[in-house]
């Protein structure tokens, strides 16, 4: 393996993930697609999918997809934090207490307020985005 290429995101609701994703954590959108036909049915396992990919990135090049299904939709799930499968990413911020409180302006929901880690090397913030996935906010202290 080389490098972790994406990671995808299913939303229920594009604009509202766009303003969490785009105008509040960041990153930048680089490629919005809407795909179907034979290529993505087969890719998917799936039958007449019609999906938006929004490819975006920040500014070291990491990069996430979200992916907005048109057809084939399925009705969310409440994501637990200890289920089987991927239920949250990690991302590095320099000042956590300022992103804390500028997401608590967006009514944006935490877990909890930044806690210093037991080893004292980071603060860890939990929040989520508007379909429920947790996104682990860190500040590297030490």
């Amino acid at each position: 393996m080389i490098n972790i290429r994406h990671i995808g995101i299913v939303v229920s609701d594009l604009e509202k993930s766009l303003r969490f994703y785009r105008d509040l954590l960041g990153f930048e959108t680089k490629k919005d697609n809407i795909e179907s036909g034979e290529y993505i049915d087969v890719f998917l396992g799936l039958e007449e999918v019609v999906v938006q990919t929004v490819k975006m990135t920040l500014e070291n090049g990491d990069m996430i997809e979200l992916l907005h299904y048109k057809t084939n939709k399925k009705k969310p799930e409440k994501i637990e934090i200890n289920q089987i499968g991927c239920t949250h990413f990690a991302l590095t911020v320099k000042d956590i207490e300022a992103t804390y409180r500028r997401f608590m302006e967006q009514d944006i929901e935490f877990v909890n307020p930044p806690h210093l880690s037991s080893n004292g090397l980071a603060k860890v913030a939990f929040c989520k985005d508007p379909d429920g996935l947790y996104v682990e906010l860190v500040e590297e202290v030490a």
